[in-house]
């Protein structure tokens, strides 16, 4: 597990990140190495002034973007900008914008003017153009800690600053077109004098602080099964979907506990497809914790590794044409798992659970929960042999996705079987 202290006291980089947005500065955010790998320049809308919106076009030199809240966007009335979004990161875009009294509105002065419109009580709808070259993007409600974004970042900043849930961001290229990564954000950062923070850094600020939870109870049912008897915990996510747990004995101990984060499938899990292994998964990890007498199950609402169900079904006629899993979903413009675990975490804190023998084979899966403060006391394997329709789909995971699937002696020869097909 990470020492927080660093990060999350009053004197750590987020607290002055967050001061600097406070006094209208500028400060430079990065994210993951695994995500995008890149740098964003931010501050707050209600500090969007010329000179730092010139700063931003000069330096920066990407697109300059305005992350806002859900509520925002409502009351300013800014629909998606697409219907249909295959971003690889699904960041959302509304129709662009220019306040009505610009010129251009490309100017550092004009964009200006619509940065802090946005933030104006007084603002209305019908004050703005569109389109436009301000670029409305909408966060998540639980904001880093439901997806470790800049969108999310920028308005979790400006939050925590006191001001309002609204910023501007823009990624960071070098002079040559090439994106700026780690040690050049640093660099940049330090000869500018600007505060440099890690959106890993930001969720765990926002947890040891006082961010709500991702996720609210709403129901507690029996649930009578083939394999037991459990109970039944719904939930809702702050972006409107649905999850449950199944939980058996107690949870609340202290101790590990036996659990499975399992990504809804309903091809695999009702229909009993065999392109997966995820339906015999479900069942297996049902029986593991019904044999224990503890354990829990999250089933979340994840089709696809986070793409939902129809994008699912493209993403399979695709490997009908001799695309693997992996290439399918970039192909369609997805990253190849778009999945977060924070909605996970928030789900086993509410049930009482801080550490689990996790039953996965993928490795992403238990970084992610590590990094939401859920320890990992054991990685339990969990591994159902391939059969002639999913063997391609598991050498992929494998090989290509780094899922620890060869190692058990008892698992059927992937190879050999995808060869075959």
């Amino acid at each position: 597990m990470t020492d927080m202290t660093e990060h999350t006291n009053q004197d750590g980089p987020v607290a002055r990140a967050i001061r600097d947005i406070a006094a209208g500065r500028i400060v430079v955010v990065a994210d993951d190495e695994s995500r995008e790998n890149e740098g964003d320049l931010i501050c707050a809308a209600r500090h969007a002034t010329p000179s730092n919106i010139a700063f931003m076009a000069t330096h920066g030199r990407g697109l300059i973007c305005m992350p806002m809240s859900l509520e925002l966007a409502t009351r300013l009335d800014l629909p998606p900008m697409c219907t249909a979004n295959t971003d690889n990161h699904h960041t959302a875009f509304t129709v662009s914008i220019d306040h009505v009294t610009t010129s251009t509105g490309i100017s550092a002065r004009d964009r200006s003017l619509t940065a802090m419109a946005c933030v104006a009580p007084s603002t209305r709808p019908q004050d703005f153009r569109r389109p436009g070259h301000m670029f409305p993007l909408v966060a998540r409600s639980g904001g880093v800690l439901e997806r470790n974004g800049h969108t999310e970042a920028t308005v979790d900043l400006a939050r925590l600053a006191g001001l309002e849930p609204c910023g501007l961001c823009c990624e960071m290229m070098k002079a040559n077109g090439t994106m700026m990564r780690r040690d050049d954000l640093v660099r940049f950062a330090d000869e500018h004098g600007l505060a440099y923070i890690t959106i890993a850094q930001l969720q765990e600020y926002c947890r040891a602080h006082t961010f709500p939870s991702a996720v609210r109870r709403v129901a507690r049912v029996n649930l009578p099964t083939e394999y037991g008897r459990f109970t039944m915990v719904g939930y809702e996510s702050d972006d409107g979907d649905e999850h449950v747990a199944l939980v058996m004995g107690d949870t609340g101990s202290g101790e590990p506990v036996l659990c499975r984060i399992h990504s809804q499938c309903l091809t695999g899990d009702v229909f009993g497809s065999q392109r997966c292994d995820c339906g015999p998964q479900l069942h297996e990890a049902m029986r593991r914790v019904a044999e224990a007498g503890r354990g829990v199950i999250l089933y979340l609402s994840q089709e696809g590794r986070g793409i939902g169900l129809l994008n699912k079904l493209r993403a399979y006629e695709l490997q009908e044409r001799g695309f693997d899993t992996l290439d399918a979903n970039l192909e369609l413009g997805f990253p190849v798992d778009a999945r977060e675990y924070e909605t996970a975490a928030a789900m086993l804190r509410d049930l009482g659970v801080a550490s689990v023998d996790l039953m996965t084979n993928n490795p992403d899966k238990i970084g992610k929960l590590e990094q939401a403060d859920i320890a990992i006391a054991s990685r339990v394997p969990i591994v159902i042999p391939a059969n002639a329709h999913d063997a391609n789909y598991l050498s992929t995971k494998e090989y290509r996705m780094g899922h620890l699937l060869g190692a058990l002696s008892d698992m059927t020869n992937l190879s050999t079987i995808a060869k075959e097909n």
